[in-house]
């Protein structure tokens, strides 16, 4: 059974997909849901963290290079950047807690990504939460 996991690991498949050229990545992104037989309302929460992040990229990459420190924004590993995307749209838009945010990019992290990511992810997004918190 697909958990919410891993209709936010669909999102990141799919922003992956099309940061390396896929045009039809996001038109795909129904079908790939099908595949991993996420439906009912987890696939509604994929398909809004999705359209949201794709809606705010812009200003989601400013605040990751915002963040970066001694690295650029060209540089970062293309998986850990689609991961920061979808944890900083959920932090920064959405009423999810930006506990499980992060624990959720965290998680994602282990599943995609080098070992080192994980705690660069979650340096990134704490300090991206806190700063939201400060705001708010």
């Amino acid at each position: 059974m697909a958990t919410i996991t891993h209709a936010r690991e669909a999102v990141v498949q799919t922003l992956y997909a099309k940061e390396l050229g896929n045009d039809d990545a996001i038109k795909q992104f129904d079908e790939l849901l099908k595949e991993r037989k996420i439906k009912g309302s987890k696939a509604e929460f994929a398909k809004k963290l999705l359209n949201g992040v794709l809606e705010h990229q812009e200003e989601i990459d400013k605040i990751i290079k915002d963040h970066l420190i001694d690295w650029s924004f060209d540089r970062l590993d293309k998986v850990d950047k689609q991961i920061l995307r979808l944890g900083i749209y959920e932090i920064k838009y959405t009423d999810t807690p930006f506990q499980i945010a992060i624990d959720e990019a965290v998680k994602i992290a282990k599943n995609f990504s080098e070992d080192k990511a994980k705690s660069f992810i979650n340096g990134i997004l704490d300090r991206v939460a806190k700063e939201n918190k400060d705001e708010n």
